[in-house]
């Protein structure tokens, strides 16, 4: 059929067609569009939740670690004022398809970690601080959060890599057009390479 013969078929039979059409070049695929969007937004539900897990750590470890000379609070202050921002930045229900608040809401929390890092290396300093068993503690469940965040991020680029690739290539444009004319592409994280590559997260405790 040529493409003049398509464009003169009523819409619903040339949409058909074109799905028909992209059936029999690439298998099925039919179903490629809405699962690797539920799998996009499983990962992010993951990413949230490592998020609100290491807020909920911090003010317990800010607490453990008032012994700082008085020159040194500001990293208190840091982490705290960092927390505050990043806890009250609103998540609109369409965040994954605009960039605009995901990079808002990555800054936030890109601030927190950068603050984080600062008052664990502070700790460094305060020997009394550094071996409490509550610090210890709280230090080891950061740690694993930061790690355990890294990896999310990281799945959660894969997810989206994979279905706006489906969405913006053949044969799930064609797919997109018939079944799924609603799919958007997703909004991703901007984070550097080596984080991606290598997720682990050491803050001394590993020595």
């Amino acid at each position: 059929m040529t493409r003049a013969t398509l464009l003169r078929l009523p819409r619903p039979l040339a949409l058909l067609f074109v799905a028909l059409a992209a059936m029999s070049l690439a298998g099925c695929g039919v179903n490629n569009i809405p699962t690797y969007e539920q799998s996009a937004k499983a990962a992010w539900s993951e990413v949230l939740n490592q998020y609100k897990r290491r807020a909920d750590l911090i003010p317990n470890l800010v607490e453990s670690v008032k012994g700082f000379a008085e020159q040194e609070r500001k990293v208190l202050t840091d982490v705290t004022e960092a927390r505050a921002k990043a806890v009250s930045v609103q998540v609109p229900a369409d965040i994954l398809n605009n960039p605009d608040a995901m990079k808002q809401f990555q800054e936030a929390q890109n601030t927190l970690g950068g603050a984080l890092r600062q008052l664990l290396a502070v700790v460094e300093r305060y020997p009394d601080i550094k071996s409490g068993q509550n610090f210890l503690a709280l230090q080891s469940q950061i740690e694993g959060t930061e790690n355990r965040i890294s990896i999310a991020r990281r799945d959660y680029i894969e997810s989206v890599r994979r279905y706006n690739t489906e969405i913006t290539t053949f044969p799930g444009r064609l797919w997109k057009m018939a079944l799924y004319p609603s799919a958007q592409e997703m909004a991703t994280f901007d984070i550097p390479a080596e984080d991606q590559a290598a997720p682990k997260v050491d803050f001394g405790t590993g020595k």
